[in-house]
């Protein structure tokens, strides 16, 4: 596992995704409602806000006799909240992980067009070009987010030896 390797690292895992999963526990009539709910728990300014918002949030799940959805937010609600421990400035960047899936949905289309592979090493040879050819054009050479902020807040300490 990555936590093996980087102990410190932060999970982050993805709104929408977990918006999606929480979904699938409600009845349709009442994923309005919790829908402004889920929302309103990553709307607030500090990650201190969020979980109190989070708690009010099962609360009222558990008073609509939602209580898997509200079981499902008390036991995961803190793995969508770790892009709070960075500058507000990257928080819309770190909550899903829509460069990603960007990515993989352009390999998943040029794949698809060759339809069946003779061997895996063509495969990831098709695999290799698209992303030589993503990070060598303008798209691969946009900056994501701004490092500088990381630094400056003390988000990030260089452990070097020197």
């Amino acid at each position: 596992m990555i936590g093996d390797f980087f102990p410190e690292a932060k999970w982050q895992r993805c709104i929408v995704h977990w918006h999606r999963n929480a979904f699938t526990m409600c009845p349709r009539k009442s994923i309005r409602e919790v829908v402004a709910m889920l929302k309103a728990i990553h709307a607030q300014e500090d990650k201190t806000a969020a979980l109190e918002k989070a708690q009010k949030v099962k609360e009222k799940l558990k008073t609509m006799k939602l209580d898997k959805v509200a079981d499902f937010i008390e036991s995961s609600v803190d793995e969508t909240l770790s892009y709070m421990d960075f500058p507000s400035e990257h928080w819309t960047r770190l909550r899903t992980n829509n460069a990603l899936e960007r990515i993989m949905k352009e390999i998943r289309r040029r794949t698809r067009v060759v339809g069946s592979f003779p061997d895996g090493y063509s495969a990831m040879m098709l695999v290799g070009a698209r992303l030589r050819h993503i990070a060598t054009t303008k798209w691969g050479t946009r900056q994501y987010l701004s490092t500088g902020k990381l630094y400056e807040g003390g988000v990030y300490s260089c452990r070097c030896n020197g």
